[in-house]
């Protein structure tokens, strides 16, 4: 037997447990306060063994594997931290590896812990038996079976550090039931601090003459990995060079919006004079965004002309630089590296100041409401809800049309927070919700949602309300599938098909749930009703019904399938 390390925490010593009592002491030593789950039989080993750290780790028992693996994306979405998913095999994992897609796309780090079936009956078609390494080897940034229970802290240890370094993402270690209950000797690895490497001073000159030189620049800030220190020291370089920034897609807190030099998102119908800016800068510096098809405008924000001179590219991980788009000048780092150098530069000449100050004046117009049909106006709702929201409130909003509202007309970055699917899966919303109420329990969170994709996932406010917490849900209900309604009617119009939803009373379903539940369908009725919602200080839903021939923010499916039907 090997001798203990005697200055080490005693969880770090060498001692014998089961593999099942490693992962949960893995877990515990890696600093994780929350993890969501479904139970299963194929893991009750690591159940067992987080019963003795319910002070420790707050265990979340979820109603279905896809808003467990939503919550845990959102927790690290929110924290910088590593979000810890448990579920069972087969179905279980089935069922959870959209959360894992998600985590994929939004560059969000999570490890999800799977149960499997006995080592000796792995290629049998076991029941419930899934070949996770082909399955997950193109959703996750890595996948690793735990073979050994002396190896499962390690490979713990290994599936964190993973997550963690370089472009986030989700990892996933898959746990077989026998590995769980064996026992053995090992020692817990100490988690591994991650590299803060310095902006080499070279590229930041370079960086800096391109910048002295440019006579319109543009910034877009994206991806993960922006801590507190990177937002505030972007905010002081932007207003030290008195640069327009925008975000890319559903990253809209990375920057405060109040400030004069935010001028918008760069996400889905992004507003046109934001588009028409970026495609005429002489700049382009990208911050931590990987410039993807949303982003780019279904890649035509640039070409490989014009990339190549005028984009300036930032970002964790080295193969994303020239990926999509050549570079004029390509830099590896991590948001927080680049900001805290960037923000010592000199500040620019004031030859762009008028460049600036127009593109935040086009944000401010784009900004304010057009009429819209019908006896809720969601602009003026939106512009109401932004007022009353407290300063550090989180927003988590599913994926569709009606995101719009949210995205457009709520301010967001200085404590104020915003998550959604970058990766448009459709479920997030409520699930987002209740991973940001775990996460910070005493502020209050905001959930965009649509009637369609509250049936996929809302059944997870009975989550919330067990968990007792702070949690509106706006369930913008229109009874139809809005987006692809929309292009029903672009491409068929007046063709529609599979697009309605016939649905129940969400405010019935709240109070049978135990939370609080309204209807809201005309203006009058929404400030009332929402501050009501938030009173309750607990779970409350609202029942937003609005026409559905207010498709979007800036138009109406009467228009659209008018416009169709005249190009046809």
């Amino acid at each position: 037997m090997m001798e203990p390390q005697r200055n080490e925490h005693p969880h770090h010593l060498v001692h014998r447990a089961t593999g099942g009592r490693f992962i949960a002491e893995a877990l515990v030593a890696h600093g994780v306060d929350t993890a969501f789950c479904v139970p299963g039989e194929s893991y009750l080993e690591v159940l067992d063994a987080l019963y003795d750290y319910q002070d420790t780790i707050n265990v979340v028992t979820c109603r279905h594997e896809n808003g467990a693996s939503f919550m845990a994306e959102a927790y690290g979405k929110l924290t910088g931290r590593v979000g810890v998913c448990m579920v069972t095999r087969g179905p279980g994992a089935c069922n959870a590896s959209i959360g894992v897609h998600t985590a994929f796309q939004d560059s969000s780090p999570m490890v999800l812990l799977v149960g499997h079936v006995r080592r000796e009956d792995i290629g049998r078609e076991a029941f419930q038996e899934v070949d996770f390494e082909q399955m997950f080897a193109p959703l996750a940034k890595a996948v690793r079976m735990i073979k050994e229970a002396s190896t499962a802290a390690a490979d713990v240890a290994w599936a964190f550090d993973t997550a963690l370094s370089g472009r986030q993402g989700p990892v996933v270690l898959v746990m077989p039931e026998d590995m769980l209950r064996e026992s053995a000797e090992a020692a817990v690895p100490v988690p591994m601090p991650q590299p803060h490497a310095k902006m080499d001073a070279g590229d930041l000159e370079r960086i800096h003459r391109r910048l002295m030189d440019a006579k319109q620049p543009m910034v877009i800030l994206g991806g993960s990995r922006w801590t507190e220190k990177a937002r505030a020291d972007i905010l002081k370089f932007a207003e030290n060079m008195d640069l327009p920034v925008c975000c890319s897609m559903r990253r809209l807190d990375i920057f405060d919006n109040t400030h004069p030099c935010f001028v918008g998102e760069m996400g889905i119908a992004p507003n046109p004079h934001l588009v028409e800016r970026i495609k005429k800068c002489d700049l382009l510096l990208v911050i931590g965004a990987r410039i993807g098809e949303m982003t780019s405008q279904g890649y035509t924000l640039l070409d490989s002309e014009s990339s190549q001179h005028k984009l300036v590219h930032i970002h964790t991980d080295p193969g994303e630089l020239g990926r999509v788009f050549p570079t004029a000048i390509g830099v590896s780092c991590t948001p927080e590296t680049f900001s805290e150098a960037a923000v010592k530069l000199s500040r620019a000449p004031d030859r762009w100041a008028g460049w600036r100050a127009h593109a935040r004046a086009d944000y401010d117009a784009w900004r304010r409401p057009d009429p819209v049909p019908g006896p809720l106006d969601l602009g003026h709702a939106m512009m109401k809800l932004d007022e009353v929201l407290p300063d550090d409130a989180i927003i988590s909003v599913d994926a569709g049309n009606y995101t719009g509202w949210a995205q457009r007309f709520l301010t967001y970055g200085g404590k104020r927070r915003f998550i959604g699917p970058t990766n448009g899966a459709m479920g997030y919303g409520v699930p987002g919700g209740v991973g940001a109420g775990a996460v910070f329990p005493d502020r209050q969170v905001i959930v965009f949602v649509g009637d369609g994709g509250f049936g996929m996932t809302g059944q997870e406010i009975a989550t919330a309300v067990q968990q007792k917490q702070r949690l509106v849900i706006l369930v913008m209900n229109n009874g139809i599938y809005g987006t692809i309604r929309m292009h029903q009617e672009r491409e068929y119009p007046e063709r529609t098909i599979a697009t309605h939803l016939h649905n129940p009373d969400y405010a019935v379903l709240a109070r049978a749930n135990g939370a609080y539940g309204d209807v809201v369908e005309t203006t009058a009725q929404f400030l009332p009703a929402l501050e009501s919602a938030l009173a309750a200080d607990g779970v409350a839903v609202l029942d937003v019904r609005y026409d559905a021939n207010i498709i979007t923010t800036r138009t109406t499916l009467d228009a659209i399938r008018k416009a169709a039907k005249h190009s046809s």
